[in-house]
């Protein structure tokens, strides 16, 4: 079976002011399916991972594999349209277009895609807002909804191209206690039940515990 993720020998450096390594020589897999947490105190290296694993940053040195493709060296035109068909994201803010609906924010990633026709994508969409228990609101404004509906919103928006990989950065940073644990168990029941891989960033101790593996960084390194 492929690695849903697999990074190979991975630097990076930063040049201003002088000269910096962030990430020393990172490697690891992830297998489809797993439910991946990335630790480490501010200045590790974990959010500077995230975003070179996401393919938005490709200055650095190694491989980057994802779902079978190896992303590094292609063009950004390719890392683009390979990221919106393979590559689902949750941020600490939610990102929703505040006067468009619910149910518009859900849909946008797949109209851009152009692979399915309206009526299919919006089915699809009804679909993730039912199992993610926002049904009922997809006509209101995205900026009506609460905050923990917004996150919702936002893990179905990335869902809806069928991504390989779910890449959340602090995606219960702006969240209580409760909101969090609802989040939790979306992502634990995606991963179970529908084998999907999910890779989060988090400062959350109970969030990162509950995972199924644990990737702590120190100082550009993963320690294991």
């Amino acid at each position: 079976m492929n690695a849903a993720l697999s990074v190979k020998g991975l630097n990076k450096y930063f040049h201003e002011p002088d000269t910096f390594q962030v990430l020393r020589d990172v490697g690891f897999e992830v297998k489809k399916g797993e439910f991946v947490a990335i630790v480490g105190k501010s200045g590790s290296g974990k959010s500077t991972l995230l975003y070179l694993l996401s393919t938005m940053d490709t200055d650095y040195e190694g491989s980057i594999t994802i779902d079978g493709t190896t992303v590094t060296g292609l063009s950004q035109n390719e890392l683009s349209r390979f990221r919106n068909a393979h590559i689902g994201f949750v941020f600490q803010f939610h990102y929703l277009l505040p006067e468009f609906s619910v149910l518009d924010n859900v849909m946008l990633p797949a109209l851009k895609l152009g692979k399915k026709p309206k009526e299919l994508i919006e089915a699809s969409a009804m679909e993730l807002l039912t199992m993610l228990d926002i049904k009922g609101h997809e006509m209101k404004k995205a900026s009506k909804i609460s905050g923990g509906q917004q996150q919702r919103v936002a893990i179905a928006r990335a869902l809806i191209n069928e991504p390989a990989i779910i890449m959340g950065d602090e995606p219960t940073g702006n969240l209580d206690s409760k909101n969090t644990k609802v989040v939790f168990d979306v992502f634990r029941q995606l991963a179970k039940e529908k084998g999907q891989t999910i890779i989060a960033v988090t400062h959350d101790d109970e969030f990162a515990a509950n995972c199924d593996r644990i990737i702590e960084m120190v100082d550009g390194k993963i320690m294991s």
